[in-house]
């Protein structure tokens, strides 16, 4: 947990740790130079190995201190300017802030001061609320301490909540406690308003660099100066004297920001999306959806694409609320959006549900796009249809939709779907139709095909998905039993010879056999599994199917067995 010995920066490079950036906010608090808090280089708070003169000595140094840090205009200041602060960063990046507070009494009236701001922060329950003092006490402590003087089990149930991604708690303040050996990995922002040096400082402000999710680095924000404390630290405790720097300057995120902003205006050279700003909302989804265009013809466009909007994103947490990276949020927004759309014709494997909400978050602004989420269907003007129907009116809207790599994407997003719920009801067809659609889409990811004649495969494709939901009927063969006839291979030259009447009383035996001979969680016990497979063969072996044949076919059909398993009332 300490860093004397494994480097901060080979730590990042090994990916245990996130980067800290470091961001002083002492000028941002308008106070007269004589009320602004002074912090000696050899101050340090009194210890209980001191010498009792010693000890008097830095409890007056001390008791000074605190007197300026907690002067009431100071901590009003202070509060808002962590609220103006937190809102900001939470409005770009999900997670929880620690504010680490000189004294128990300022952690109160801190406290106080917050949720005079925003009371709907306060909740006298434990189990709710957005924020929290963290301390120990007694009884006999100030009545002001009281409410938030808790037992031991009450503060492991505030700890609970904080360390659940999902809990409404946000905010924590604490003096000393949880400053060492307290793990939660969603902290990302440390407000320090407290002398602290060597050790002790770098414990604290190892809470914010854990990985977590999309979590992109941790922030120190420092109200008191420490920044030259920090610089000593990290050169006494980090490996080679600090070859990795502990924190960066967060003038260096608002570098890299600017850097990969310039990217993403790059890939958008040539097309103006200042019209995303004034335009109807009409107007808006036809430049997000040309906007979407000018991505997907570029050569490998929409991959890099997502790939340089995500870089965006993570600076653009790490800058915020730098004044540099307030100015260019609208483009950001408008970048995250075009994203967003993008990242939803993606198949499994693509972007995480978190890296969606994190895309979303980005539009701080103006609500480029309203408050919605935009798909691919929306934003090509389609009405997202009916995965089931396919009808030729809606095949025909995509047919001419002038955007064709859009409406590429759309249509690979909607069979994608569609193989998707086919699996479940009949693996066998779906495998082909998932193998078919890659080779349709092989030619159109090289560009060695043109876009117009691979949304023409696509749609013929989608045209004979639609026909294969049809062939049971034509069959006479329920949805489970053509799944089961598929099994069998049919079109096999060996297996054709048994002529089609009796393939599908093979199928009808094996559905009536299998249905009748499993059990809740059989697929998880190896005795049913086996008799099932002995069963199988032995129905294939009575109706005369092909020795040769039979162990594939066995196999696929006790998976689609499984498949099936989950719709079938055992």
């Amino acid at each position: 947990d300490y860093i004397s010995i494994y480097d901060i920066q080979r730590a990042v490079e090994d990916g245990a740790t996130v980067p800290i950036y470091y961001e002083g906010r002492l000028a941002k608090l308008a106070l007269k130079e004589d009320q602004r808090p002074r912090i000696d280089p050899e101050f340090e708070e009194v210890t209980e190995g001191a010498e009792e003169r010693q000890r008097e000595q830095i409890k007056r140094k001390w008791a000074q201190l605190e007197a300026m840090v907690g002067a009431p205009q100071r901590l009003a200041l202070v509060a808002e300017d962590i609220v103006q602060h937190w809102e900001t960063r939470l409005a770009t990046i999900e997670g929880r802030a620690m504010i680490v507070a000189m004294s128990r009494r300022i952690a109160a009236q801190l406290y106080a001061a917050l949720v005079t701001l925003r009371p709907e922060w306060h909740s006298d329950d434990d189990n709710t609320g957005a924020i929290k003092v963290v301390i120990t006490g007694s009884a006999s402590d100030d009545a002001a301490l009281q409410p938030h003087i808790r037992t031991k089990a009450g503060r492991e149930g505030i700890a609970k909540r904080f360390k659940n991604p999902n809990d409404p708690l946000k905010i924590v303040i604490v003096r000393d406690m949880w400053l060492t050996g307290f793990d939660a990995p969603s902290l990302h922002t440390m407000y320090i308003d407290k002398p602290m040096h060597g050790h002790n400082l770098m414990q604290a402000i190892a809470r914010v660099n854990r990985v977590f999710r999309n979590k992109p680095g941790g922030l120190i924000v420092d109200y008191l100066g420490i920044a030259d404390q920090l610089k000593a630290a990290m050169s006494t405790y980090t490996a080679s004297g600090g070859r990795g720097s502990t924190a960066l300057d967060q003038n260096e995120a608002v570098a890299v920001l600017l850097e990969k902003f310039e990217i993403c205006q790059a890939m958008l050279h040539g097309f103006d999306y200042s019209r995303i700003m004034i335009g109807t909302a009409t107007e808006r989804l036809s430049v997000l959806r040309e906007a979407q265009e000018h991505v997907l013809v570029q050569p490998d466009g929409k991959a890099r694409f997502l790939a340089a909007t995500q870089a965006l994103s993570q600076a653009f947490a790490l800058a915020v609320p730098h004044e540099a990276a307030l100015r260019i949020r609208d483009d950001v927004a408008f970048f995250q959006t075009v994203r967003a759309a993008l990242a939803k014709t993606e198949p499994a494997g693509g972007p995480s549900s978190a890296e969606m909400d994190l895309a979303v978050r980005q539009i701080v602004s103006r609500s480029v796009i309203a408050d919605e989420v935009i798909d691919i269907f929306s934003a090509a003007g389609l009405q997202r249809p009916d995965v089931s129907i396919l009808s030729d009116e809606f095949l025909a809207e995509v047919h001419a939709l002038p955007q064709k790599n859009l409406a590429v994407e759309a249509l690979n997003r909607l069979l994608q779907d569609q193989i998707k719920v086919h699996a479940r009801s009949n693996l066998v067809q779906s495998k082909r139709f998932s193998e078919l659609l890659e080779q349709a889409l092989r030619g159109y990811q090289n560009r060695s095909i043109e876009t117009a004649r691979v949304l023409t495969e696509l749609i013929e494709l989608a045209r004979e998905m639609r026909a294969a939901q049809q062939r049971g009927d034509a069959l006479g063969l329920s949805d489970d039993e053509l799944a089961f006839y598929d099994a069998l291979e049919v079109n096999d030259s060996a297996v054709k010879i048994l002529g089609d009447d009796q393939l599908r009383e093979i199928a009808r035996e094996l559905v009536r056999q299998v249905r009748a001979n499993t059990t809740i969680d059989w697929n998880l016990k190896d005795s049913i599994r086996a008799r099932l497979r002995t069963i199988v063969k032995r129905v294939l072996r009575r109706y005369g199917y092909p020795p040769d044949k039979q162990e594939q076919a066995t196999t696929t059909i006790i998976h689609q067995a499984e498949m099936l398993a989950a719709t079938w009332a055992i």
